[in-house]
């Protein structure tokens, strides 16, 4: 029987009516939803937060929780591992260094290694098939070519620069439904003595975070990358693997057309690997660069999916009052959606506090979003307008300072404040470039979805 674990958004809220009958609320998912139970949700309510187990009779239920993003299956036993493969995309990478990855999986599963045009052709590998490709294609066209040879049930894919470990083959229990093609664990920054290397344990674009989920656009975990990434063979091949097209967000694309395709993708925290990350400064400016130029592809290619920022637009009214020097207004907004959020929930019990808490989170929520999409997407417009204008000026400030610092508390990286704060701007003005850099190259339709902001 498969178990389960309520989200870290999970909230709930019971009380008792005047003709002795209960109330039972829970406030959970990606984006919040509501759920109003009934006796029998009140029980599935109680089992999961006490075991994790699900009553019988309760499944319609536990898939609408599933769905929302409000409660998460706990990965069961993993299957017999003869029936994965493990392909490694290769290109210019040290021998020692893909030997030691290859013997911390080819134990357990086949290994098959492609060297994508490396300037010198890569030696063999103890325990592994190597498979030379002459021109460089890129990840999408090395893992491809992997894939084409694997006749197991599943595919692992591993970036030479990560590290397995074995306790990470629980995500593979995620198999046993089998509406899920695709399964990706927390892939965590190495640490080290360089300050790159402290910035990116908690800064890593690789690291989805400690909370699981079920992956789409548009909500907490949006994407999950192919640094390390396990499909099921045929749905890969159905879907017609990576394309090609894609230099960066290649794996992106992968997970959206799954999506739409009706198929389930799961970010699995309880699997963990490591990478390596960006040897030099310059390295880590064009890695964020390349992540960055494929938000104008991706945009074109699934509408709606790509946005520097989603906003109710009660929440763009309140911090577009805020960061015009009107807390006063931006407050009364914000106090205005509550009151009608508190309309909208009727008779639910604990109603105000409910509202409160929706209202509140969400527009929190959205004051990161919008300091977000100033800082990336929007740098170039806000750099501009704050040469003129001294509001602008201090929302820039602001919005460059204060996500940083609240995050530097929150995930204490050996990294003293000051180069923190530098960093993280450096970062996401390098994303910005090439964000700008790929909207203005791409000549297809949509491309504008990777700068313009959408409401609802």
């Amino acid at each position: 029987m498969t178990r389960y674990r309520p989200d870290s958004s999970w909230w709930r809220t019971r009380s008792r009516n005047a003709d002795g009958t209960n109330n039972d609320t829970v406030v959970a998912g990606s984006p919040l939803r509501l759920f109003r139970l009934g006796p029998a949700g009140s029980k599935l309510a109680d089992a999961l937060e006490a075991t994790g187990d699900a009553p019988s009779g309760s499944e319609r239920l536990v898939d609408r929780f599933v769905d929302a993003g409000a409660i998460h299956p706990i990965p069961e036993a993993s299957p017999d591992l003869s029936r994965v493969t493990v392909v490694i995309p290769a290109h210019n990478e040290r021998h020692v260094d893909l030997q030691v990855l290859v013997s911390s999986v080819q134990s357990t599963a086949k290994v098959i290694v492609v060297d994508d045009g490396s300037r010198l052709e890569l030696a063999p590998l103890d325990g592994a098939l190597v498979l030379r490709r002459e021109h460089s294609g890129g990840p999408a066209a090395a893992r491809n070519t992997g894939a084409a040879l694997v006749d197991t049930e599943f595919i692992l894919f591993l970036d030479a620069d990560t590290h397995w470990n074995d306790d990470a083959i629980c995500l593979f229990g995620h198999f046993t439904d089998d509406h899920v093609v695709a399964v990706a664990p927390r892939v965590r920054s190495v640490d080290g003595p360089s300050l790159l290397e402290r910035y990116e344990t908690a800064e890593s674009p690789l690291d989805l975070g400690p909370e699981a989920a079920r992956v789409r656009p548009n909500t907490r975990v949006s994407f999950v990358p192919a640094a390390a990434l396990a499909v099921r063979r045929t749905t890969f091949e159905q879907l017609g693997g990576f394309d090609e097209s894609f230099r960066y967000g290649e794996d992106v694309d992968f997970v959206w057309r799954a999506v739409e395709a009706g198929h389930i993708v799961r970010y699995e925290p309880l699997a963990e690997v490591t990478h390596r990350p960006r040897g030099s400064f310059e390295a880590w400016v064009r890695q964020r660069v390349g992540y960055g130029s494929a938000a104008a592809s991706l945009a074109a290619r699934h509408r709606g999916a790509v946005t520097p920022l989603k906003i109710n637009r009660w929440s763009a009214g309140a911090w577009a009052l805020v960061g015009w020097g009107r807390p006063d207004a931006g407050a009364l907004v914000a106090t205005t959606s509550w009151a009608l959020l508190l309309r909208k929930l009727g008779d639910a019990p604990d109603r105000r506090g409910i509202a409160l808490r929706l209202a509140g989170r969400g527009n929190l929520h959205a004051g990161r979003l919008v300091a977000s999409a100033i800082t990336r997407a929007w740098l170039p417009i806000a750099i501009v307008l704050a040469l003129f204008f001294p509001r602008a000026r201090r929302a820039l400030l602001l919005a460059l300072t204060v996500p940083s610092t609240v995050h530097w508390i929150t995930s204490k990286p050996n990294v003293d404040l000051p180069r923190y704060v530098v960093l993280k701007a450096l970062d996401d003005a390098s994303y910005c470039t090439g964000v700008w850099r790929g909207v203005v190259r791409s000549r297809a339709n949509g491309r504008w979805g990777a700068i313009r902001p959408q409401f609802d």
